[in-house]
């Protein structure tokens, strides 16, 4: 839970940006994620030498050799505004002729997973000035645990207010958790999202198995496991891809996979029956030219739409008993091309569905307006789809507007206390808020699976008086009206 303190201090260095002349959103976190990293460099190498201190010894020089030693957090942070912005942007002849920007662009495996994705990136903030106002306030910030850190960089995420291109935008928190919860990550599993952004999916199983399972972590082989290969994002945008590994090394998963591809290219071919959990939000009304997208994914669903090809994919990428938890536009539930049936077919019939949750249209404001659904299925290769659960979510926890403000009506825990309780949930009506649907049924209708073709409305019948009644108490009210009226002209008279 971020702190009053922790979110005045983010704020204050966000402002700071804005006024020192840098105003685009993801500009700003790449460079205040720039600062942190270089940060976090520093305070490694001093626990190696604290460590090294305690025992005797030289410290390792994995992260700075004795010439990068003016590069470091602790000898630059304390400079005139002057002299740090030389050391950034210009290079030094006693450090290799390496500027603090360069060095941190060219360490390798030994700084972490966002070391690797540094190619490409660009050194952005325009004066002394600016750099040394915001490495003092991030100088201040307490960073001392895992909790902190974590919140200190969701909270920065949440500060994106532009969507990005291609109908991604920022999945919000409470959807995603919501969505963990529901698919209950487990001690074996390897979890993969297509299109991770920001890499909030996979964080947010990262943290699930903190609160719920934190005994699974003192087992030294889950460890190994939950650090590097339990948790991969595939994202083709370096900048997303550089803000995902700090996401994810903050919140303590220290070497996730990331992949640096198009999910949906022949790059990515190669990627099958990898996972056990999927869990994404991919990129909504993209259109893509046959010849860029993987041939096996035109034999599943043959469209250029990305919506139905993520489908695919992620059909693709699961190993047979493996979970998916994906947001759809609503249009993929009921579009009537040939592709949207066929992608809705194989889901239902070759596999199981298990779960339609139908959500409001304010869900992704300010970002857009679309209206969406979560669709959660398991692989099986043979079928297995009985009766299909659908939930018609009307509330979230915050307004459906622009403002997206914390208000009280939220259907989340309804909706995870209903999922786990599938018994319950085969003898409720079609007119309740959540309902089963058997396969049959859904084959008649042609595959479609939004809640509208199988919910029953309410009609509250409405009772009125006689017209002999209404008539008599028109009669009366004409009576009194003339009655005032008399007495008016008698008052005036």
């Amino acid at each position: 839970m971020v702190t009053g303190e922790l979110k005045s201090q983010v704020d204050k260095i966000w402002e700071t940006f804005w006024t020192g002349g840098i105003s685009n959103p993801l500009t700003v976190i790449e460079q205040f994620t720039y600062l942190l990293f270089l940060r976090r460099l520093c305070e490694r190498q001093q626990l190696e030498e604290k460590k090294a201190s305690m025992i005797g010894g030289e410290a390792k020089r994995s992260l700075y050799k004795e010439q990068h030693d003016k590069l470091r957090w602790k000898n630059f942070k304390d400079k005139d505004p002057e002299t740090m912005f030389q050391l950034f942007t210009q290079p030094q002849e006693d450090a290799d002729n390496l500027t603090v920007f360069e060095h941190m662009k060219q360490l390798g495996d030994e700084a972490g997973v966002f070391a690797q994705y540094m190619k490409g990136a660009t050194f952005m903030i325009p004066t002394p000035k600016l750099l040394d106002q915001v490495v003092q306030m991030i100088d201040k910030i307490q960073m001392d645990d895992r909790d902190t850190k974590g919140d200190l960089y969701e909270y920065l995420l949440s500060k994106i207010a532009t969507a990005g291109t291609n109908g991604q935008f920022r999945t919000p928190r409470h959807i995603i958790k919501m969505m963990v919860e529901m698919m209950q990550p487990k001690q074996e599993d390897r979890i993969c999202d297509p299109a991770c952004g920001t890499a909030g999916f996979l964080v947010a199983a990262g943290e699930y198995i903190y609160e719920h399972h934190a005994d699974w972590l003192h087992d030294e082989d889950f460890r190994k496991h939950f650090n590097s290969d339990m948790f991969t994002g595939v994202e083709f945008d370096p900048t997303m891809l550089r803000i995902a590994a700090m996401n994810l090394q903050l919140h303590a998963i220290e070497q996730p996979n990331l992949i640096a591809k198009d999910a949906l290219s022949e790059a990515n071919k190669d990627s099958r029956e990898q996972y056990t959990l999927m869990l994404a939000n991919p990129p909504f009304k993209g259109s893509l030219d046959y010849d860029g997208v993987d041939d096996s994914l035109l034999k599943t669903v043959k469209t250029k739409k990305t919506e139905l090809l993520f489908l695919a994919l992620m059909l693709r990428m699961l190993k047979v008993g493996g979970r998916c938890a994906v947001i759809i536009p609503d249009g993929v539930l009921f579009g009537s091309s040939k592709a949207h049936k066929q992608i809705r077919q194989t889901i239902v019939e070759g596999h199981r569905l298990e779960a339609v949750i139908s959500m409001p249209s304010g869900v992704f404001k300010p970002y857009a307006g679309v209206s969406t659904a979560i669709l959660i299925f398991t692989k099986t290769s043979n079928g297995g789809t009985d009766n299909v659960w659908f939930y018609d979510m009307q509330a979230d926890g915050f307004s459906l507007d622009d403002k997206r403000s914390e208000v009280k009506e939220s259907n989340i825990p309804d909706i995870l206390k209903r999922f786990k309780n599938p018994k319950a949930e085969a003898k409720r009506k079609r007119t309740d808020q959540s309902f089963t649907v058997p396969m049959q049924e859904i084959k008649e209708n042609e595959w479609d699976l939004s809640i509208n073709r199988y919910k029953e409305a309410v009609y509250e019948g409405v009772e009125y008086d006689p017209p002999e009644k209404i008539i008599t108490d028109i009669e009366q009210l004409d009576k009194e009206r003339s009655e005032a009226l008399a007495a008016l002209k008698e008052m005036l008279g």
